[in-house]
């Protein structure tokens, strides 16, 4: 169910008067059919929550064709132009570097970096706000930038809520309960629910949940008998913590050369093709 100011929205209005795309659409349809209760003060942060998970689906759709690759934090590179590698694995931007060149860096020129599955969840959160807010207060906001794991900036004032409602945008988990010991990167993959029953995890590429799950599963210890399976849970960043920021404000739209806001993005899939 949706709520706006005390009062439950008819889905169909939205669509129909705020010209919805498809991801937008589908976030909107599986509010409504909810039993939870998705409740905003006032129409402008719906809409605000509504752009940025459009950004997420996009970000992680262009991070699938950064080249970006797949390491533990053992083996991770970046360019050593925009960041310092860690003793741990992790990319620490710069000085003198701008966080948004840093992240955008990270699209343009992904051959040079390798790093696992969580990494490229922050990632792929800070391109999403970086194209949602106004550029002067990203730089402010996120002027310290540390990839490494689930570290983040305070400001994405990410939660990790159960649930059964999943969204285009989510970031959920698949666990791999019986994994191999000496393969522990695979026990479990981050991904971003992409919309229409497709999410992306880095080293895993986009495929459906099935999928996820047998790749996960070819990754067992010898003698496993408990299947990978989705865990009921989704991390979604802070929209009403960001929501202030928002660059449609002063009609302010941030692009860059990785990707244009209303374009039109395709991903090959066994022999579908999906468009978003």
């Amino acid at each position: 169910m949706i709520w706006i100011a005390g009062s439950q929205i008819n889905p169909a209005v939205l669509v129909s008067e705020w010209g919805l795309n498809a991801v937008q659409r589908e976030v909107v349809r599986k509010m409504a059919e909810s039993p939870e209760v998705f409740e905003y003060p006032s129409a402008d942060l719906l809409r605000f929550e509504l752009k940025m998970r459009d950004h997420l689906v996009r970000s992680a759709l262009a991070l699938n064709e950064s080249g970006l690759a797949f390491s533990t934090f053992e083996n991770a590179r970046s360019n050593a132009a925009y960041w310092n590698r860690t003793e741990l694995g992790g990319f620490r931007l710069r000085q003198g570097i701008l966080p948004s060149q840093g992240i955008i860096n990270i699209f343009q020129e992904g051959r040079k970096y390798a790093t696992e599955c969580a990494t490229a969840m922050v990632i792929i959160l800070y391109h999403a706000v970086l194209r949602s807010i106004r550029p002067a207060d990203f730089e402010q906001l996120f002027a310290d930038i540390l990839l490494y794991d689930w570290r983040y900036d305070q400001d994405l004032d990410l939660r990790t809520t159960r649930t059964n409602t999943f969204l285009p945008g989510d970031i959920l988990y698949f666990a791999n309960p019986d994994y191999n010991p000496a393969t522990p990167e695979w026990q479990g993959e981050n991904v971003v629910d992409l919309g229409r029953g497709l999410y992306y995890g880095h080293g895993a590429g986009i495929r459906t949940a099935e999928s996820l799950i047998d790749f996960l599963n070819e990754e067992r210890r010898v003698g496993a008998i408990r299947s990978a399976y989705l865990v009921h849970q989704a991390t979604r960043p802070g929209f009403a913590n960001l929501f202030p920021y928002d660059n449609s404000q002063q009609g302010l739209r941030f692009q860059d050369q990785a990707q244009n806001e209303d374009s039109q993005i395709t991903a090959q899939i066994g022999a579908l093709l999906w468009e978003w």
